[in-house]
Formats: structure tokens, sequence, C-alpha cells
């Protein structure tokens, strides 16, 4: 059974479901706490899901076991719920699932926020390992990605800019949960194969994000030939940020341009 919260009802000016998928150790409630009324109010039928061993989903396999195609497959599970395809929202790992998803399926458009490059996190990696060599080591052979997250001042190196109020990062920390070893994992490898993705897709960044390296979203967008954008003074979890409402009227220009 896969958790998923849902706001408003699709409208004439909104014809087409939205279906946000969540990134590493979160679940829907990163979406909950502003972009769902948001795009609810803007007339959208907007829809979060947890993937399976997220916030209130069952699984059926260790959790370490859950591969990045498995998680494409809960969103397959919850878009075919749905009464038409939806465009599909990504967040960082969730811009790994989405994709995955696209390569088998197709879907009305796609915005993938803070993605990797084409070739995965591996520059990432490298400099937090070489900023953080221990905690990466821990996380990655001993621990869990979750790790990297344990304190209010690691999130907010890795997740949140230096203007975030500190009860919306401590809110955030109490909620992260252990990740897919395993789908983090996929997360170094390269991108699926821009040819079989064919649907119309924007690329968000955030210039302040320490968990991406400079050029990275732009790279994502020029190699599936997709409409980008950059946020200034703002972290990795840009729904969560102070600025999150620039982000989402972005989002909700570019599916009203074409007629989403």
């Amino acid at each position: 059974m896969l958790d998923v919260i849902e706001k408003g009802s699709t409208t004439a000016a909104h014809p087409t479901p939205l279906l946000f998928v969540h990134g590493a150790c979160s679940a829907a409630w990163i979406w909950d706490d502003h972009f769902l009324d948001f795009f609810a109010e803007k007339g959208h039928h907007a829809v979060a899901l947890s993937l399976r061993g997220h916030g209130a989903s069952s699984l059926s396999q260790p959790l370490g076991s859950c591969s990045l195609v498995d998680y494409a497959e809960d969103v397959s599970i919850v878009a075919a719920q749905l009464r038409s395809p939806p465009v599909l929202i990504g967040h960082s790992m969730g811009c790994w699932v989405v994709l995955k998803y696209l390569e088998s399926r197709s879907a009305p458009a796609a915005v993938l926020l803070a993605p990797g490059t084409p070739q995965g996190l591996r520059r990432w990696a490298l400099r937090a390992a070489l900023r953080h060599p221990w905690l990466m080591v821990r996380s990655t052979t001993f621990g869990n990605t979750v790790d990297l997250f344990d304190s209010p001042q690691l999130a907010r190196e890795f997740l949140f800019s230096s203007g975030t109020p500190e009860s919306v990062v401590r809110s955030c920390v109490n909620r992260l949960t252990p990740e897919s070893t395993r789908a983090t994992r996929g997360t170094v490898k390269p991108l699926p194969d821009p040819r079989r993705v064919t649907a119309p897709m924007l690329v968000l960044s955030a210039r302040a994000d320490t968990s991406r390296v400079d050029g990275d979203a732009s790279s994502v967008a020029a190699a599936y030939r997709a409409d980008s954008d950059a946020f200034p003074d703002m972290g990795h979890a840009m729904m969560l940020e102070p600025g999150w409402s620039a982000v989402a009227e972005r989002i909700e220009t570019w599916l009203t341009g074409k007629g989403l």
C-alpha cells in the first residue's frame, strides 16, 4: 500500500494531474508543507506519493534492496490510478525516479528540481568526501544516507541555505528517515538515455545548493533539451526554503504555458 496525499482537483484551466515524487530520506510530507496547497489553490489536482518504505507506505522487501526501478514502479502504480496521465515533478533522487519512469512510459511533461548531472553524482560525492571524509565513509559503507543529515548543522550544510529559519531545518531533520543503499548508489550512475525520454521538461536548480556542483542542472537541461531556471540564495530543499513560492510560481507559469 502506497501512502498518497491529494489536494484539489483538475479544472478546465488545468486538466492534467500533478504527481510529486520526493527525494532520498523524505516522503510525501515534503511536498505537503507548501506545494500541494499552492497548486490546489491554482486549480490543479496535486498528488504526492511516499515511495515504498517511506512515510506510511508499506514495504515487502528489505529497504536496502529497493532500486530506482522499484521506485519508478511505485510512481507507475499511483499514476495509473489517476484520471489521466500526470505531469511528474521530482526532487533530487526523485529526478532519477521520474527519468526511470519516462524511459519506458510517456507523460504530458516533467519538472526536475535539483537533479544531478547526466553522469551522476560522482563529482559531488568526491567534494563531500574531501570535506567530511569519515562521515561519507560511515554513511556509504557502514550506515545510511540519512546519516548525512543527522544534525541541524549537517542538514543546513547539505539541504538549506544560510537564510533558512532554524525551525524549518529542525522540522525537516526530525522527519527524515533511512534510504535504500541500492537506490542511492544508483544516483552515481549516469542518468537515463535522453533519446528515450520525450516528455517536455523543466529543470530548476538552486544556486546555494551544496548538494550539487555548479553546472549540474544546466547539463541535465541541455541533455534532455529542457527549459531551465535557477534561483539565487536557495538551498537544496527548494520546496521548504523561504523562497519556495518563487519556485512554485515558476512551475505554475511553465505548466500554464504548456496548457497543463
